[in-house]
């Protein structure tokens, strides 16, 4: 395979409009399932990391809160570098420090080491978002969206599989080897990279740093589809994060007491729906966005029915999970088709705004998620994620008429 790439990459000048080889769209798909999941395995740990440094039970999700936060500030600090460098070296350059935070939080013995590599991990996290953004520019036009709808695909399907990975090699060797194992995967993705990742030669305008940095909120400001889908963004991920955040708390105390391998393979559920939602970035491309974007905005408000049984029926809660990933996944890779074309100059920025609201949406229901349930119980969860889902059904259907497609 690598002969293959090599020989279709290689060219001095490459040709934008030529189809992106497909081994390289699933090796993207794959360095953005293994960056961003290294975010996620907390999630079903969190009553190890509890125990394991003496952090009360109903404040441990402040682990998720700061790797949300740190990588929110890395999507305003490092993802618009792609609009400015070399994307092949950046994208290289943080794969291997996050190597290197990996290590910190799988050997952290103390709880102030615990948080540094985990604000760490989310920091350099974004590679993911540079990837999204590299892939948009090396895809032709017309395959732009699938292209992007394998990407993102990748990003949710790693969310999701981490908790499987955590789960079974928590239960097998204890929770720090999940992130001793993550660091050995990512330093061999980037080998591969350093052998197959294409060097484009593009325009781009010099602009000082801060300019830089600016220009991302300048953006927010002067693009209303980026608004609209970024806030769309924020609400569909609240609900996401409300979801995996607190899923381990019901399953893991009794009278379920389930193990973390079990509760870690609620993600092989969950892959299903986001793999029925990649067809989400085609459909975005034949004009068919704002049906795409409705059908699943209800059915992520119907998922939360599903969900709330989870006390009397775990494949109520099956239901629930696929429904709402796959909700979640057609969303975020139609905004993503959306907003990528805007400006084909800064689609690093473009990203990077847009995954602000991401992130400020992942970070709040994480810790709103852990502390709803402490004092309301899953109802109290399910009823926060149904809120939620309305709040996006309502917001998505007053903005219907400020949008094109």
């Amino acid at each position: 395979m690598d002969e293959d790439l090599r020989q279709t990459w290689d060219a001095p000048s490459m040709n934008l409009q030529s189809s992106m080889p497909r081994a390289v769209t699933f090796l993207f798909a794959a360095a953005c399932g293994m960056s961003v999941a290294n975010i996620y395995f907390a999630q079903p740990l969190l009553d190890q990391l509890s125990i394991a440094f003496n952090i009360d039970p109903s404040i441990i999700g402040v682990v998720i809160t700061i790797t949300q936060i740190f990588y929110g500030l890395g999507l305003l600090l490092l993802v618009p570098l792609g609009d400015l460098l070399n994307q092949r070296r950046l994208i290289i350059g943080q794969m291997l420090l996050s190597t290197t935070a990996l290590v910190i939080v799988g050997t952290a013995s103390y709880s102030i080491v615990l948080f540094t590599g985990m604000a760490l991990v989310g920091l350099l996290a974004v590679v993911t978002q540079t990837l999204v953004a590299f892939a948009a520019t090396i895809a032709s036009p017309a395959e732009r969206g699938r292209v992007v709808g394998i990407v993102t695909s990748g990003i949710v399907i790693g969310i999701l599989l981490a908790r499987t990975f955590a789960g079974l090699l928590t239960d097998l060797a204890g929770w720090r080897t999940v992130y001793l194992v993550s660091a050995a995967f990512m330093l061999i993705m980037v080998c591969l990279f350093v052998k197959v990742l294409p060097t484009v030669e593009r325009e781009v305008k010099s602009l000082p740093y801060h300019q830089l940095i600016r220009s991302v909120f300048t953006l927010l400001k002067q693009e209303r589809t980026l608004r609209i889908r970024a806030v769309l963004a924020m609400l569909i991920f609240a609900d996401f994060s409300i979801l995996w955040t607190s899923l381990v708390l019901p399953l893991s105390a009794p009278p379920l007491a389930l193990s973390h391998s079990v509760i870690g393979a609620f993600g092989l559920v969950g892959v299903a729906g986001a793999l029925a939602a990649a067809r989400a970035g085609k459909l975005a491309d034949r004009g068919y966005a704002q049906r795409t974007t409705g059908i699943a905005l209800a059915l992520l408000l119907i998922s939360w029915l599903f969900i709330s049984y989870l006390e009397q029926s775990l494949f109520a809660l099956i239901v629930g999970i696929v429904l709402l990933d796959l909700a979640v996944q057609a969303v975020h890779v139609t905004n993503q088709a959306l907003i990528l074309p805007l400006r084909t100059e800064a689609r690093s920025r473009l990203t990077a705004g847009y995954m602000i609201f991401y992130s400020i949406g992942s970070a709040s229901g994480s810790i709103a998620s852990t502390q709803i349930y402490a004092h309301f119980g899953w109802e109290g969860v399910s009823f926060l994620g149904a809120s939620i889902s309305a709040i996006a059904i309502l917001f998505w259907a007053t903005t219907l008429r400020f949008t094109k497609h």
